[in-house]
């Protein structure tokens, strides 16, 4: 059976991992910042693949904390990266979590590719963008073959507060009020089930991929229209207040479907993708 260390492996898509693929899984466990705990984990066996989950997400915990989001996202990083590269026994792969967010949202209806501009949106897509560099420019000609996934929005039923679904679950279906307002929605995201996440880095591992690829629906979908049906689902009103800017941040997956994999019809209910 491979062996396959990951970190981030408490969050939904680290579990979503474990309880999918036919690995056997050595989560990290500790505080990422630790060099020396860290290289420890990596070093304490031979493995055949490393996922790199671990992150503070999502954008509005990166903001209200981005000191600690930095220390975390980049130099949590840096850490796993000096570990791999300097183990006795490096991995044949490296598979790193980045994000949609790296990218420009300025593009209307447009899908945008790897090779679009690189211009994070975000706090958080600022600290993946970093992250990103640094694997880039640290496995280059090394043994160990390295992937990064630019993740869009991905959704869960585990998923909780402050993502964007859950968030407007809650705000809808506890609320008393007669006029329930919904600020800052007017915008189009590319959502995918978690799962197909998991069959997507599977694919990426099956076929040793380097380099960058987008894992996403390819589909565009309105957050209004989410919060609409949540709206339905709970017999509740609700009213938009208009955004000053409406953004688009929609995946062209033509890369990774190229490998044989596409995402699979999902059903939505509730807000949720499955």
């Amino acid at each position: 059976m491979l062996k396959c260390a990951i970190s981030g492996s408490k969050g939904v898509l680290g579990k979503k991992i474990i309880k999918t693929l036919p690995y056997k899984f050595y989560p990290f466990k500790g505080k990422i910042e630790n060099f020396n705990k860290v290289n420890k984990w990596i070093n304490l066996r031979r493995y055949d693949l490393v996922i790199h989950l671990a992150a503070i997400v999502p954008t509005k915990k990166v903001s209200k904390n981005y000191k600690k989001a930095k220390s975390v996202n980049i130099k949590g990083t840096k850490n796993i990266v000096k570990a791999v590269l300097n183990t006795r026994y490096p991995p044949k792969w490296f598979f790193y979590a980045s994000t949609s967010h790296v990218y420009s949202t300025k593009f209307r209806n447009k899908k945008t590719p790897e090779k679009s501009i690189i211009k994070p949106y975000t706090k958080y897509g600022k600290t993946k963008r970093e992250g990103e560099k640094i694997i880039e420019k640290n496995f280059k000609n090394k043994k160990t073959k390295f992937c990064v996934g630019r993740i869009f929005s991905f959704t869960d039923k585990n998923q909780n507060k402050p993502f964007v679904i859950p968030s407007l679950i809650e705000k809808i279906k506890k609320s008393r009020d007669k006029k329930i307002i919904i600020k800052n929605i007017d915008h189009y995201r590319d959502f995918l089930p978690t799962k197909d996440i998991v069959l997507a880095i599977k694919v990426l591992f099956n076929k040793k991929c380097k380099g960058i690829y987008n894992i996403g629906s390819g589909k565009k979908i309105n957050l209004k229209n989410i919060a609409l049906m949540i709206a339905k689902k709970n017999k509740k009103k609700i009213y938009f207040e208009k955004n000053n800017k409406v953004t688009y941040l929609i995946s062209n997956i033509n890369k990774i479907k190229k490998l044989g994999w596409k995402p699979r019809k999902f059903k939505i209910d509730m807000g949720y993708f499955y």
